[in-house]
């Protein structure tokens, strides 16, 4: 899905299913608020807040009884280290992008401070782990936290859109899409690096994170894996 700039105005109560952007984008609050859950955790935002997806990125967003109004934002050359930041003086950011998009992301990298949040129940602390834990195993972290495999697919897929066991692969897919498209190492090892069972396994990943196979993302890229085996 592409990212237009502007400004979205969203009722209150209205609900957006899980989507992915093929763009690196941030959405600033400029009014209400929202929860989005995504690719980088569950966030719960507010004016002045700023959420940041980096390409290939999906979540899904609930508003709130207020709605919200949110500017919409392709920043060039932004890679987010964080998801969720903040700025003082949203305001400023909008009237620049009346004018100049470049501009408008001129002032918010100078206003965007990292925000840290809360994880408030275990379907917030279940995609922690997977995001920061690689070796996390969804059998041994719901006997660890008293719940049902069953329970856990579900609780967790009601709230994020997906099950925990298809975000694991995502998570996975996007470290091997960052590896693949930076660095010049060998397919197969990214594959074994990012937790995939094999090449092929994690090829199929990519292809259905991204849209085309490793070797596509190669070939766009100053970075070549000389004879490696590529689906």
């Amino acid at each position: 899905m592409q990212i237009t700039n502007g400004r979205q105005s969203w009722s209150a109560n209205q609900s957006v299913p899980r989507h992915r952007h093929d763009q690196a984008y941030v959405a600033v609050v400029l009014s209400g608020g929202y929860e989005e859950c995504g690719s980088g955790g569950r966030f719960r935002v507010g004016p002045g807040d700023v959420l940041l997806h980096a390409a290939f990125d999906a979540h899904l967003d609930r508003f709130l009884n207020k709605g919200a109004q949110i500017l919409n934002l392709v920043v060039a050359g932004l890679a987010p280290s964080f998801s969720v930041g903040h700025v003082g003086d949203p305001d400023a950011i909008v009237r620049a992008a009346e004018l100049d998009p470049a501009e408008a992301g001129a002032r918010l990298r100078e206003q965007l401070r990292e925000t840290k949040h809360a994880l408030d129940d275990w379907p917030d602390i279940l995609a922690h782990d997977l995001l920061y834990k690689p070796d996390c195993r969804l059998d041994s972290w719901a006997r660890a936290h008293d719940l049902a495999a069953e329970t856990l697919s579900r609780g967790f897929g009601k709230v994020f859109g997906i099950t925990p066991a298809s975000f694991r692969v995502e998570v996975r897919a996007r470290h091997a899409f960052a590896l693949i498209t930076g660095s010049d190492a060998p397919l197969v090892s990214i594959a074994a690096a990012t937790g995939f069972a094999d090449q092929a396994h994690m090829s199929r990943a990519t292809r259905a994170l991204t849209g085309s196979p490793p070797r596509t993302w190669r070939r766009s890229n100053p970075f070549k894996t000389a004879g490696a085996k590529v689906d």
